[in-house]
């Protein structure tokens, strides 16, 4: 059996999907092939369950607090089965729209591991029959998967990647996070919420390391205050397991110490998922793992493309998503409609953080003068209505141009608000004139207008600094 097709995509994650159906989308003729279900780790294990757990995690929190508001609720409890499952309800809604929406727009789907072989053929494993297409252009995006540090004990069950605790029926009652970026602190919020006594040990100076130094700052004093252990320049050496606990043997300032907790969650990033993805003698040029591809996101192999989480560069879902509709695109004859250079950077603790284009730091780092506004919204009327945490909206300029740079936020909404930025970096716009547009009140939105302001002056909820 045996199908021909201007385009097959293997791997149905953000990048393949989308791809598969922009590439459908502009006429044609498109396959994608899938072992597991639509939406690869984003949408079953990552992003979406995350964020499911994450706001269920954070409603139980704020019932505990709704004094604050008047409101007494009182004994408030959490069934963590039925938490997991509004985590999978709401995973299965998102997957099946998916399916329909390949079904609708004419892609075939087919069921398997997909191979990569010689001349731009795939073959698919099937228990029955292999399955062999053949593509004028092929596709790759089969993913990632948790990366396991090489040291002693990761092999023990009570060693978890986030694949592993999702599928837990039980919150942990105590957890030892191994890394202290993105997907670590996220853990850390929901299990923080529910009570579970977590510890994380990060190797570098600081929690989320790619992030504005403040806002890390900021985010390792509000995790403290809600009672999680932060150890930084944290060097684990190993995991050591008896009588139903984990003890992790870390080196924090030349001195070895350790910690004891139920489970240890190792999470210190992902590597690409190319488990039987190459056939032999079919191999694109490689470096750590990763597929080399040039500015059309083609590798060595004529014809045979690379995105997302199996090439260099930023690994997140909207990034793998927005290559796959250029790939598709440039397939198409069309020319790009996305710039693919400012990516937004989201993490999805409370508050939110995002931040776009450059930090302070990195534009003197590259010798641009820059001008900064911020802004705190503990002066925002929404931030204080919700009683939100402290937080900031910080904005980098061009002191000669005025062209914004990048934004750095940490507040209720960031997440949703980043695109502002994101549009205006893209296109080349100045603080003037992205004050030209009005924003409503009260809205945490107000607060980008504020941090606009201060660049051009000083804001009007912000008290003047005293003249020297």
């Amino acid at each position: 059996m045996s199908g021909k097709y201007d385009v097959v995509v293997i791997g149905a994650g953000p990048g393949g999907y989308v791809a598969a159906i922009k590439a459908a989308k502009l006429g044609l003729k498109t396959a994608i092939i899938e072992e597991r279900r639509a939406g690869g780790t984003c949408l079953n294990r990552g992003c979406i369950p995350a964020k499911a757990m994450i706001h269920a995690s954070s409603l139980y929190r704020e019932m505990q607090e709704a004094e604050r508001f008047g409101i007494s609720a009182s004994d408030v409890t959490y069934d963590y089965g039925k938490i997991v499952a509004y985590k999978e309800e709401t995973t299965d809604k998102l997957v099946q729209g998916v399916e329909q929406l390949l079904k609708a727009n004419g892609v075939d789907v087919y069921d398997g591991k997909g191979t990569l072989l010689e001349e731009k053929k795939v073959r698919i494993r099937k228990e029955q029959e292999d399955v062999v297409l053949e593509g004028e252009n092929i596709i790759l995006a089969s993913g990632s998967k948790p990366l396991i540090l090489p040291i002693p004990g990761m092999d023990s069950e009570r060693v978890l990647t986030s694949d592993a605790l999702f599928a837990m029926k039980e919150a942990p009652k105590s957890l030892i996070i191994i890394g202290g970026g993105v997907i670590s602190v996220e853990f850390a919020t929901v299990y923080a919420n529910l009570g579970c006594k977590i510890t994380i040990l990060e190797a570098m100076p600081k929690l989320v390391p790619n992030m504005d130094k403040e806002i890390s700052q900021n985010l390792k004093m509000i995790l403290k205050k809600r009672g999680i252990n932060i150890h930084t320049s944290a060097a684990v050496q190993g995991v050591t397991t008896e009588d139903g606990t984990c003890t992790c043997h870390y080196i924090e300032k030349d001195q070895e110490q350790e910690v004891t907790a139920d489970y240890v969650l190792c999470a210190v990033g992902r590597c690409p998922n190319t488990d039987g993805l190459f056939g032999e003698n079919v191999k694109p040029d490689m470096e750590r793992g990763r597929v080399l591809v040039n500015a059309n996101f083609e590798s060595s192999i004529p014809g045979v493309y690379a995105i997302g989480d199996l090439i260099f560069g930023v690994q997140l879902a909207h990034a793998a998503s927005a290559q796959g509709i250029v790939v598709a695109e440039k397939l198409a004859g069309k020319e790009p409609s996305i710039d693919l250079s400012i990516v937004p950077g989201c993490v999805y603790t409370d508050p939110e953080i995002a931040s776009a284009g450059m930090t302070e730091d990195q534009a003197k780092e590259n010798g641009i003068a820059v001008k900064c506004g911020k802004f705190i919204m503990s002066a925002n009327g929404k931030s204080i209505i919700t009683q939100e945490e402290r937080g900031f909206i910080k904005v980098v300029a061009d002191e000669a141009t005025g062209k914004i740079l990048g934004a750095q936020m940490m507040c209720a909404r960031a997440t949703d608000m980043i695109g502002e930025f994101v549009t205006a970096i893209t296109n080349g716009l100045t603080v003037e004139q992205m004050l030209r547009g009005m924003r409503s009140h009260p809205t945490y939105n107000e607060g980008i207008g504020e941090a606009l302001e201060e660049l051009e002056g000083g804001a009007v909820h912000v008290v003047p600094r005293k003249k020297k």
